[in-house]
């Protein structure tokens, strides 16, 4: 049993977030673990919950693609679980419900922006492993995660670059003018936020790039880390350019 009085009503106020009622029959032990990341613990920490979680997030993407678009072939059922169940998508349903301020998790990993994305991404996965393993279904999880999903499955079926915009640049400029775009980090820049229980400030890292073709600056973008201000940078060109 969990015994924190103060870590229990921080996790009871997660839940709520979640928009699951306070009777929920959540195994708190398991929860406060899916909230550890490894630099709190090397032994007690949510890796074991990330590895359940990340079979079960994926369980419920088929199961809710197939109830949404029962005529789509597999292929495209394949495709779209592949970007919901992606690192990227699993970080931004991360911070979607909000997590981060009850996530446990050490200064030096805070301070890794380039890191940020992937323990986003492995604490609510572990979140998912916590609550199935509470009652070994799914009755805790797609109350609330569904609707998301199915938001996020609709703007993927509307992006023709499936949200991977570099590699829909990148196949664009090639068939063109058979050469790659080129992409520069001109400037980061730091910014304080807060960040966990302590709310302790940190400076963090955010880049800008921009990407060229030729001579030619097709667009810019800003990200927490480098691949991300690409990725940003390479939606503005993307969309600027895709009819040309």
């Amino acid at each position: 049993m969990f015994e924190n009085p103060r870590r229990q009503k921080q996790l009871h106020k997660f839940v709520q977030k979640l928009g699951l009622p306070s009777t929920t029959p959540v195994d708190w032990s398991l929860l406060n673990l899916a909230l550890t990341h490894p630099s709190i613990s090397h032994t007690d920490n949510y890796e074991q919950l990330e590895f359940v979680g990340d079979s079960v997030v994926r369980l419920i993407a088929a199961e809710l693609l197939l109830e949404t678009y029962p005529q789509e072939p597999v292929g495209e059922f394949a495709a779209i679980r592949s970007i919901l169940v992606s690192d990227r998508v699993l970080a931004e349903l991360a911070e979607t419900y909000g997590i981060e301020p009850y996530l446990l998790i050490g200064t030096n990993a805070t301070g890794n922006p380039v890191g940020r994305q992937s323990w986003l991404a492995d604490a609510f996965e572990a979140v998912l492993g916590a609550l199935y393993l509470s009652t070994h279904n799914m009755d805790l999880i797609r109350p609330w995660l569904d609707r998301a999903l199915k938001i996020k499955a609709a703007e993927v079926r509307r992006d023709p670059a499936r949200l991977n915009y570099k590699d829909a640049l990148q196949e664009w400029t090639q068939r063109k003018y058979k050469i790659l775009p080129e992409y520069r980090v001109k400037e980061n820049k730091l910014f304080k936020s807060s960040v966990n229980r302590t709310n302790l400030s940190v400076q963090t890292e955010r880049f800008l790039a921009e990407v060229w073709l030729k001579d030619r600056c097709l667009g810019k973008g800003y990200g927490r880390s480098k691949k991300a201000s690409e990725q940003a940078a390479a939606k503005e060109a993307f969309l600027t350019i895709r009819d040309v």
